[in-house]
C-alpha cells in the first residue's frame, strides 16, 4: 500500500478520503460529493454511482412482458 492511500470501510478498494461524519475510510464510489459523507452516513437521497460490470440482456424484456410473467424463449 501507497503513502497516504487507506481502504474503504465499505468495499475494500484504495481510497484517499474519509466521511466527515463517521470518519471511516471512503473511496470515490463510497463518498458523497455534495455532503462528503459515505454512503452508509449520506442523507442527500443522491444516488452514488457504483461501478457494474453487468452486460445487457441478448433479448430485452419489456415491462409489460415482465408483468404478464412472458419471458423470451431460450
Amino acid at each position: 500500500m501507497e503513502p497516504g492511500t487507506f481502504t474503504c470501510s465499505i468495499c475494500g478498494d484504495p481510497s484517499h478520503a474519509i466521511c466527515v461524519y463517521c470518519t471511516k475510510d471512503a473511496c470515490d464510489n463510497h463518498l458523497c460529493v455534495r455532503c462528503l459523507r459515505c454512503s452508509d452516513c449520506c442523507e442527500c437521497g443522491v444516488r452514488m454511482d457504483e461501478p457494474t460490470s453487468a452486460t445487457p440482456p441478448e433479448h430485452p424484456v419489456s415491462p409489460d412482458e415482465i408483468l404478464a410473467g412472458e419471458t423470451p424463449s431460450s
